[in-house]
């Protein structure tokens, strides 16, 4: 219901579509795990627990996918190896952004509190200007 009230895919698709034609740099980061989630230690405690212990996110699974209302596009990034909640932890985002000499980030996607603020205060520390 609260994805349906405010219009969060519609809103994201017109954002993405108005970054591409402003010449931006897509950049997905889905998070991925494993079958058995072994990423996740034994004893797993906050959200992190809830996700092992749902399952989520789940390679080859419909939680691992991006939707189809969001698919990259042939000249977007898609990042791999996402297995933690800052985007920058388990991947090497911070040196495909280097290479794409991006130094600006506006960010958006699912989890704001968890995954997107991780990420959005990583992004700053490494010294790119958060848009938020």
């Amino acid at each position: 219901p609260c994805m349906e009230s405010t219009n969060m895919l519609e809103n994201s698709q017109k954002l993405v579509a108005a970054a591409r034609e402003a010449g931006c740099k897509i950049i997905h980061l889905p998070i991925v795990f494993e079958e058995g989630h072994n990423e996740i230690g034994k004893n797993p405690y906050g959200v992190l627990a809830g996700v092992k212990e749902g399952k989520a996110f789940q390679a080859g699974e419909w939680g691992s996918q991006i939707c189809e209302s969001m698919t990259p596009l042939s000249d977007d990034i898609v990042v791999k190896g996402k297995t933690a909640l800052c985007g920058f932890h388990s991947t090497n985002l911070d040196f495909i952004m280097r290479q794409n000499e991006i130094k600006n980030v506006v960010l958006g996607g699912f989890l704001t509190n968890c995954c997107v603020e991780s990420t959005m205060r990583q992004a700053y520390e490494l010294g790119y200007r958060v848009y938020t």
